[in-house]
């Protein structure tokens, strides 16, 4: 479980090719400092650590991983959001976050507003339910407010720490980011829909 609090930001040195997965090899300041088979979440994306040599470590993206997130569009020298997984004795600083990507949004607009930068983002519309005004999201794996919230766009406001210390400073226009929805929304999106469809069949 990760908290969306990003801890760094390290940078691609080379991108593998293994049939239908993808295997990254990254410099970051905490590589030396983690173990193999620890979790470690890159842009929101959990992913094993595989290697650990010369201040990089490895980790491999599967074909679902691929499908769901925006990792197989990352290049060479990439910047990536990681976050080592929260200790039970630790504080939550954002909010849950499982490192498991329910999809990709489109960034369409990022203003700069002298304080504080605005990002707006188009997200797939059969989400929609679990985009609530002021609730939590996960845009690479950086936990965030929600607002100004349409049927398919909705705006996030980052701090100039945030935007200092993350990959989002590199975000352009038109650029994806991975999305990972609030935990709890999704379990309350589940019950409610079993509950209705129960009532459904009552009635039959």
């Amino acid at each position: 479980m990760f908290t969306g609090i990003i801890e760094c930001v390290g940078h691609i040195k080379s991108i593998t090719k293994n049939g239908s997965n993808l295997s990254f090899l990254i410099y970051s300041p905490i590589s030396n400092e983690l173990k193999v088979d620890q979790s470690i979440s890159h842009d929101g994306v959990c992913l094993t650590v595989e290697k650990i040599f010369d201040q990089c470590h490895q980790v491999t993206a599967i074909k679902e991983t691929l499908v769901k997130s925006n990792l197989a569009t990352y290049e060479k020298g990439f910047m990536v959001n990681l976050e080592r997984c929260l200790p039970m004795n630790g504080r939550i600083d954002g909010h849950i976050v499982q490192g498991h990507v329910d999809c990709t949004a489109i960034c369409k607009s990022i203003q700069d507003l002298h304080g504080s930068y605005k990002y707006r983002f188009q997200f797939p519309q059969s989400f929609r339910s679990l985009v609530i005004e002021k609730g939590s999201i996960a845009v690479n794996g950086i936990s965030l407010t929600i607002f100004d919230v349409s049927m398919n766009e909705f705006s996030v406001a980052l701090i100039p720490y945030t935007y200092d210390h993350t990959n989002l400073q590199y975000l352009k226009v038109d650029e994806q980011v991975n999305i990972e929805f609030d935990l709890i929304g999704k379990y309350i999106q589940r019950n409610v829909s079993l509950s209705m469809q129960g009532s459904i069949l009552g009635d039959l």
